[in-house]
C-alpha cells in the first residue's frame, strides 16, 4: 500500500502571500476528498504532488522518498492526475489512442498498453467506443475518457479533479465504484471536490481546507457534523443533511438512503 507524507509544507508564488501554510498530514489507503472554496490551496497542493511546482519549504514523501528529487516524467509513473476539464487533457483522434498514450509514455509495451486501455474503458463504461473521436462524445463521456487514460497507467496515486462534472446519477455511481476499487487495490486516491454529496457518500476521509490551511481532517460524518467550522471554510453540509436539519431533525444524514432507513426504523418498515 502506498503512502504520502506531507511535512510542514509551505508554498508561495514568487514573492506573493503564502498559498499553503504548513500542511502536515499523511495520505494512505483511505480514499480522501479535498474540499474547500476556490483559493483554499487544493489545486496548488496537487500541483506540488505532481512535481509541477516545488515547495517553498517542507516536503512531500511518496513511500518514504522526497519527490523533490524526481522529475515530472518520473513522477508520472507513480502519480496520475485526471484534469478538471477533459478538453485540457484529450488530444488524440480516437478514444483508444487517447487512453493508450499515457501507458506508452511510462514504458508499457504496445500489447500491455492496449490491454490496460481496454480494461480501463470497460471500467468507465466506454467499451465499444475505441474508434470514436473523443470530441464526438458528450462532456460526460469525454470526462470518462480522461479518467480511463489515467486508470490505464496503473499509478500508485490517482488524483481526480472535480470528477463528477457533467455526470448523472449512473455516472456518479460508476465513479464511486472506481474510487472504492482503487482503494481496495492499495492505491492512494485523492479527489478535489465541490460536490459535498459525492464527498460524503463516497470517500472514507475528508480534508477541509481554507486559506492554505487544514481546518478539518476526519471521516465524512465527523467533518460534516461541524457546521461552525464548515461555515468558516464557506462550505455547506451535504444536501440531505441540510434538508433534514431544516425539517427539525437533530441527527446528521449524509445520504437520502440514510434518512429513509432512519425514518423506517422510527415509523415501521411500511412508512
Amino acid at each position: 500500500m502506498s503512502k504520502i507524507d506531507v511535512r510542514d509544507l509551505h508554498f508561495s508564488y514568487a514573492k506573493g502571500p503564502e498559498v499553503l501554510k504548513g500542511l502536515d498530514f499523511s495520505l494512505d489507503g483511505r480514499s480522501c476528498a479535498l474540499v474547500g472554496q476556490n483559493g483554499a490551496g487544493k489545486t496548488t497542493f496537487v500541483k506540488l504532488l505532481k512535481g509541477l511546482l516545488r515547495p517553498s519549504s517542507g516536503s512531500i514523501l511518496l513511500d518514504g522518498r522526497d519527490i523533490a528529487g524526481s522529475s515530472v516524467p518520473e513522477l508520472a509513473r507513480h502519480v496520475g492526475l485526471v484534469f478538471q476539464n477533459p478538453n485540457d487533457q484529450i488530444f488524440k483522434n480516437n478514444v483508444l489512442d487517447e487512453v493508450m498514450f499515457g501507458p506508452l509514455q511510462i514504458g508499457m509495451g504496445e500489447g500491455e498498453a492496449r490491454a490496460s486501455a481496454l480494461a480501463a474503458l470497460e471500467l468507465v463504461g466506454l467499451s465499444g467506443h475505441e474508434a470514436v473521436n473523443p470530441y464526438d462524445l458528450g462532456l460526460s463521456d469525454r470526462k470518462m475518457v480522461s479518467i480511463a487514460a489515467i486508470l490505464a497507467m496503473d499509478t500508485d496515486v490517482v488524483i481526480f479533479d472535480e470528477p463528477t462534472i457533467a455526470q448523472d446519477h449512473d455516472g456518479k455511481e460508476r465513479l464511486a465504484r472506481i474510487v472504492r476499487d482503487l482503494s481496495c487495490q492499495g492505491k492512494v486516491v485523492i479527489s478535489i471536490l465541490h460536490d459535498m454529496d459525492f464527498a460524503a457518500q463516497t470517500f472514507e476521509r475528508v480534508i477541509a481546507m481554507a486559506h492554505g490551511e487544514v481546518l478539518l481532517d476526519a471521516d465524512p460524518r465527523s467533518v460534516f457534523s461541524q457546521r461552525d467550522v464548515l461555515e468558516r471554510a464557506r462550505l455547506e453540509q451535504p444536501t440531505t443533511a441540510q434538508l433534514c436539519h431544516a425539517l427539525g431533525y437533530e441527527e446528521l444524514f449524509l445520504s437520502p438512503q440514510e434518512f429513509v432507513d432512519f425514518y423506517r426504523s422510527q415509523h415501521g418498515s411500511h412508512a
